[in-house]
């Protein structure tokens, strides 16, 4: 089943948490203000000053030269991954990792460019020795490796700063240029107590998205070197992906970048306290805002359907089930799905 597939139910019970992912957030009302408020201009002409503020600001605060606002982070990812690669050379990454995964392999389809995904470990990193031996000599009979994709978090897991340093190293020694798919990026940071400049500081570009946990309707922006990000302009133009007007999704971003980052923290503790409860009812595994949940006899349709009945949606995943937490989700919201388990799993 699709992962992103719900199962079909009739209950007209309100919603009283979406537990599907941290995308189905929904702007608030100070955003949505912030929003109708924004400055515009034609962002293709370079004209929208809101657009070239986020640019700006999210490279600021991350140390890089320069930035490049997106549709989503599958797109960020893909045209990084264009600016690094030509056709025929080749990402070293993780087999689990979003872009060798979930993004329709459109890197190679479209961009000509071989995966070579290696094992990822339980910590959710790559360990040196993988890397290592993923990469080709140079030899005609071989794709030539290029880049190497990393991810923070993965399934929620927080992968250490000297985890990501030993990787990058492995990758440095061999001339490979980096790239990390920051999609939650910003849970990352909270979860290691660490600065923010600290992970972007070890990778030429890095993918951050803006509508998971930090609440954004649309949008994710690359950061990078100056000539990257050029390039990947380009790369975003032949994608069909240069948007006019589009200070009106940019000033939700900068909204949610001085708004809902600290906040994250938030999401982590009714996490834990989400996990905590679940526990006595099946196998757990919980980092940040995510939990993985198998009860006895796993997630079924019944369930799925039973806990949408009582106000609270979850994937179609069957076996097990996987619950994000996101600021849209309130005390209450985590007191409705213990409840609603405790209820449908001791029946």
């Amino acid at each position: 089943m699709n992962q992103y597939a719900t199962v079909d139910h009739s209950a007209s019970a309100p919603v009283i948490a979406d537990l599907r992912s941290d995308t189905v957030t929904k702007p608030d009302a100070a955003m949505r203000a912030a929003m109708a408020e924004a400055e515009v201009g034609d962002d293709v002409f370079g004209d929208d000053p809101t657009v070239s503020r986020l640019e700006s600001t999210l490279a600021e605060r991350l140390g890089k030269e320069a930035g490049l606002f997106l549709s989503s982070g599958t797109q960020s990812n893909f045209v990084a991954m264009l600016a690094h690669c030509a056709r025929g050379e080749e990402i070293v990454t993780g087999r689990g990792y979003h872009i060798h995964k979930y993004e329709a392999m459109g890197a190679s389809v479209l961009g000509g460019i071989a995966f070579d995904p290696v094992g990822v470990a339980p910590d959710g990193a790559l360990d040196p020795d993988a890397i290592r031996a993923a990469i080709k000599p140079d030899d005609p009979h071989m794709p030539m490796t290029r880049l190497l994709g990393l991810e923070n978090t993965h399934g929620g897991k927080a992968i250490a700063i000297t985890r990501l340093e030993d990787a990058v190293a492995v990758a440095r020694k061999a001339g490979l240029a980096t790239h990390l798919d920051g999609a939650r990026y910003f849970n990352a940071v909270a979860a290691l107590n660490c600065g923010e400049a600290a992970m972007a500081d070890l990778f030429d570009t890095v993918s951050i998205c803006l509508s998971k946990g930090l609440g954004a309707p649309a949008g994710s922006v690359l950061i990078g070197p100056r000539e990257l990000i050029d390039r990947a302009r380009r790369w975003r133009k032949m994608l069909g992906g240069g948007m006019r007007q589009a200070g009106i999704l940019a000033a939700a971003g900068l909204y949610a970048l001085d708004h809902n980052v600290a906040r994250l923290v938030e999401d982590h503790a009714r996490a834990t306290v989400l996990a905590d409860g679940l526990r006595p009812l099946g196998r757990v595994d919980h980092a940040t805002n995510m939990i993985f949940f198998t009860p006895e006899g796993g997630i079924t349709p019944e369930l799925i359907r039973y806990m949408g009945d009582h106000g609270v949606k979850l994937l179609g995943s069957i076996g097990t089930g996987r619950l994000v937490v996101h600021k849209d989700v309130t005390d209450a919201g985590i007191d409705a799905a213990l409840q609603g388990f405790r209820a449908a799993l001791s029946a």
